[in-house]
């Protein structure tokens, strides 16, 4: 393997091995001595589940048996936000910390966010709710499309932006929501490079992130917090890994639930308002390119026994 002739070949500090690129990292390192660090993003029996063909209980169990040999053999863990507790679960003795990712602000012009009412059509007034991220089942775009509902029976006129549809998910809300697309109360778009979300989120009066279970923290929640627009997030473990009551409206991970945050933060300006100003200080304050800069320089300093740059 590749990953062998290389260790033969060369000279490593350490290897940084993200998701299941650790297996044959863990498994060869200690022959040569080199330290792994485990860049954990999902839990592996969690994210298998919606595989077909791992969801009975011989399949549960031998991926749940991986991780855990996999967590016991890396000399560091870090890990997306939410899945500290669950490697303290699996392997108390882990060392184990968890990245906070550098937010990207909403940087797009008012022209640039102009420009996509007007490519889109909405009318002069109208609402915005947007959803971005990816269509897998486990993101509650399902429950995301109930709440649509729910909240143009109330709020005729609102407008509901959903970025990043593929895939056989993408096909599924296309077609379950087609009604609505047809009348331009949905905009469904394909996924856009992160430097193009920009103007559809700078666009939104909410921000929604309806997922329904999962340990880790969907990464769009770093670049929401930055964009100074109220967030509504279900409450569930993953989402409280960042945020919290004083910076999002987080609620029930059901389409009832998900409508009425919605609601609530379009029919009440205030709240919406200190809502996004917290969110924002927040990002400021915690998600910085500096501080994530120095995290990873303080790693691996640690993992190679010497200390790198952090600027």
């Amino acid at each position: 393997p590749e990953i062998q002739a290389r260790l033969r070949r060369d000279a490593y500090a350490c290897i940084h091995a993200v998701e299941e690129a650790a297996f044959p990292a863990v498994a060869l390192a200690p022959r040569y001595g080199i330290p792994v660090i485990y860049d954990m993003q999902s839990s592996l029996p969690e994210q298998m589940l919606s595989r077909p063909g791992f969801r009975n209980r011989g399949a549960r169990t031998a991926l749940r048996a991986c991780e855990a040999w996999l967590l016991e053999r890396a000399d560091y863990v870090v890990t997306s936000a939410g899945l500290v507790d669950h490697v303290r679960v699996v392997n108390p003795q882990a060392d184990v910390r968890q990245w906070r990712y550098s937010s990207s602000p909403a940087s797009a012009s008012q022209v640039e966010i102009a420009r996509v009412r007007e490519t889109l059509g909405i009318p002069p007034g109208s609402r915005i709710v947007v959803y971005s991220g990816s269509f897998a089942p486990y993101q509650g775009l399902r429950e995301l499309l109930g709440a649509m509902r729910h909240v143009l029976r109330q709020r005729p006129g609102t407008v509901f932006i959903l970025v990043g549809a593929e895939g056989p998910g993408g096909a599924t809300i296309s077609d379950r929501a087609w009604d609505l697309i047809r009348t331009g109360s949905v905009h469904l778009l394909h996924r856009l490079p992160r430097e193009s979300v920009a103007p559809y989120l700078g666009v939104a009066d909410v921000l929604v992130s309806p997922r329904i279970h999962g340990g880790n923290l969907p990464l769009k929640i770093f670049d929401y917090l930055a964009t100074g627009r109220p967030i509504v997030a279900t409450d569930i473990h993953a989402h409280r890994a960042v945020l919290d009551p004083s910076r999002s409206e987080l609620v029930e991970p059901s389409a009832e639930g998900i409508a009425a945050g919605i609601l609530r933060l379009l029919s009440d300006a205030e709240h919406a308002a200190r809502l996004a100003a917290s969110a924002r200080e927040y990002a400021s304050q915690h998600l910085g390119w500096l501080a994530f800069v120095q995290s990873v320089g303080e790693l691996y300093g640690e993992a190679c026994s010497n200390p790198f740059p952090t600027e």
